[in-house]
C-alpha cells in the first residue's frame, strides 16, 4: 500500500483500488469528458498518469512516486497487469480495457483541435522529436495552438535554475494542457512537486508517446497493442533499456497481486 497519500474517493464508480493505488475504471470517453470540462476552469492544475507494472513496482520503495500517482487526478490503467489485477481485486467490478497515453494523448488532441480554442505545451524529448510533432499536429489538428515546447536535460533530477526556467516557460506560454514526455518516475514527480505552480489546467504524463507520436520510435502494432503484448515487442526492440521493467519488475508485480489475493481471501473467510 503508497504512504502518505490521502483516500481516494471511490463513491461515484469511476475508480477502484488496485493494490493502493485509484486506477480509472470508467471508459475511455468518459475520461475525456472530464478532462475536457476541466479545460479553461481556474488554473488548478489536474494531473493524469499512466499506471503500469514497472510503475506499481518502483513505487513500492519511492515515496514521492507513490505520493504523485495517489494524488493524481486520474490514474489510468496503461499495462495489461494492471488492468488484470484491477479486476482480480475490485469487489464491484475492474476497468474493460486498458488506456495508454497514446489513447489519451490523440483522442485529448482531437477534441481539442475540434474546440479550437486550446493552447498545449510540449516537455521532454529531445529538439528532433519536439519539431516533428510540431509538424505533424500541425497538419493532423491545425486548430490547436502549441503555445510551446522545451526539451530539458536528461539527467536524474533538474537544479533550481532549471526547474524555475521550465516552470516559467510553461505559464508564459499561457497554454491549458501540458504534455510531459519524459520517463517515469522523474515525470510524475516532476508534476506532482510543480503542480501547485503550474498556470495549466490540466497536466499529462505519458512518457514514450512523444516518440510514438514523433515516428522516431515505432509503437508495436495494433495485433500486439489489442492482446497487451506492446511490452514483448519493445522488449525485443529495446533489451538493454527494457530488460529490468519486464524481467525483474513484472515478476515482483505478480507476487505482489498474487498476495493481495490471499489476504482478501483469508479476510473474506474470516467474516
Amino acid at each position: 500500500m503508497p504512504s502518505a497519500s490521502p483516500k481516494a474517493d471511490y463513491t461515484d464508480g469511476r475508480r477502484c483500488d488496485t493494490l493502493g493505488f485509484p486506477v480509472w475504471k470508467a471508459s475511455l470517453e468518459c475520461l475525456l469528458d472530464e478532462i475536457a470540462e476541466r479545460i479553461g476552469e481556474p488554473p488548478d492544475c489536474r494531473t493524469l498518469y499512466c499506471l503500469n507494472p514497472h510503475s506499481v513496482v518502483i513505487a513500492r520503495r519511492d515515496p514521492a512516486f507513490a505520493g504523485a500517482l495517489v494524488r493524481a487526478s486520474w490514474l489510468v490503467p496503461d499495462g495489461l497487469g494492471v488492468l488484470l489485477a484491477a479486476r482480480l481485486l475490485a469487489s464491484d467490478g475492474g476497468p474493460r480495457r486498458r488506456i495508454t497515453g497514446s489513447d489519451v494523448f490523440l483522442g485529448l488532441s482531437s477534441r481539442l483541435n475540434e474546440r479550437g480554442d486550446c493552447r498545449v505545451f510540449l516537455l521532454g524529448s529531445t529538439p528532433k522529436t519536439l519539431g516533428r510533432m510540431i509538424e505533424r499536429m500541425a497538419t493532423e489538428w491545425p486548430r490547436i495552438g502549441i503555445a510551446g515546447t522545451a526539451s530539458p536535460p536528461f539527467k536524474d533530477a533538474f537544479s533550481d535554475d532549471e526547474n524555475e526556467e521550465l516552470v516559467s516557460a510553461v505559464n508564459r506560454s499561457g497554454s491549458d494542457v501540458l504534455w510531459v514526455g519524459m520517463t517515469a518516475p522523474k515525470q510524475e514527480i516532476w508534476i506532482d512537486r510543480n503542480q501547485d505552480r503550474l498556470g495549466v489546467s490540466i497536466a499529462c504524463a505519458v512518457g514514450a508517446v512523444f516518440d510514438f507520436y514523433a515516428g522516431t520510435v515505432q509503437r508495436p502494432g495494433v495485433g500486439a497493442q489489442r492482446l497487451g503484448l506492446e511490452w514483448a515487442v519493445r522488449l525485443s526492440r529495446e533489451p538493454g533499456r527494457l530488460w529490468r521493467r519486464t524481467l525483474v519488475s513484472t515478476p515482483l508485480f505478480v507476487a505482489l497481486v498474487a498476495s493481495a489475493l490471499l489476504k482478501h481471501r483469508l479476510g473474506g473467510r474470516t467474516r
